[in-house]
């Protein structure tokens, strides 16, 4: 590891490729479910990103989105991003995700979406306390049931991420600017034990995806937004607050 990594855009064949053997070492899924290196291709012919982070001349992170239309708006997919477990922890996702903001923003694309796991913590704070993010849908079940061992054979949930570019609330977060949250005006609660019941996979997991996804759909219909995580030590929470469009 130099420490000297740069993140640029993938244009070749060549970076393509990688993209892919990095996303099988990463997610170990079948064949059948990881993405070619044509998908790569359209992207970034399509007005699409896909970014690649490097130390040196290895590829240690990418990411990947397609172009998007809400309406009339065009905005990015980010459909996946991820990084070599050695240099995780780096900052290298944040850097991949500002470097997309930055060629987003210099082509008049205001909004980039993506979808998470809403029990994987570590993503949850990433998005919404890091990034500035917020959430407003669910998506049960979304990619089916997979190989990915990620995935531990639960159903594929989803919470849609919508992550306004020059908005006032993504802006104090990506210059750290945002305080850590506190309360709102509603919250889910996540146990303490979550992440050993991940990796024991345990059936609690999946009692608690359940629970979860009834309290998201539940706030959500009710015009709720995701806005933060509350990370304190047995204490975490998605917090939630009543939201307009912006």
């Amino acid at each position: 590891m130099s420490g000297e990594i740069i993140v640029r855009k993938c244009e070749d064949l060549d970076d393509f490729r990688r993209c892919v053997e990095l996303q099988r070492q990463i997610w170990g899924e079948a064949d059948l479910e990881v993405e070619p290196a044509t998908m790569f291709v359209v992207a970034a012919n399509t007005g699409g990103e896909v970014l690649g982070a490097f130390d040196g001349e290895r590829m240690v992170g990418f990411t990947l989105a397609v172009a998007g239309l809400r309406g009339r708006v065009p905005y990015l997919h980010s459909h996946m991003t991820g990084v070599d477990g050695a240099y995780q922890n780096r900052g290298v996702g944040r850097m991949l995700k500002l470097f997309q903001r930055d060629e987003a923003l210099g082509r008049g694309i205001r909004l980039i979406q993506w979808t998470f796991d809403p029990l994987e913590v570590r993503n949850a704070h990433f998005n919404l306390n890091r990034l500035g993010a917020i959430c407003r849908e669910y998506h049960r079940n979304l990619y089916g049931v997979t190989t990915s061992p990620l995935h531990r054979g639960l159903e594929t949930d989803r919470l849609l991420v919508e992550w306004r570019l020059d908005s006032a609330r993504v802006v104090a977060a990506i210059e750290n600017l945002v305080k850590d949250p506190g309360e709102a005006a509603a919250s889910i609660e996540l146990p303490a034990e979550l992440e050993r019941w991940q990796r024991e996979e345990s059936v609690e997991v999946g009692i608690v995806q359940a629970r979860v996804r009834e309290e998201f759909l539940k706030w959500f219909a009710k015009g709720y937004a995701a806005v933060a995580l509350r990370t304190g030590p047995g204490n975490r929470a998605y917090l939630l607050t009543p939201w307009s469009d912006f």
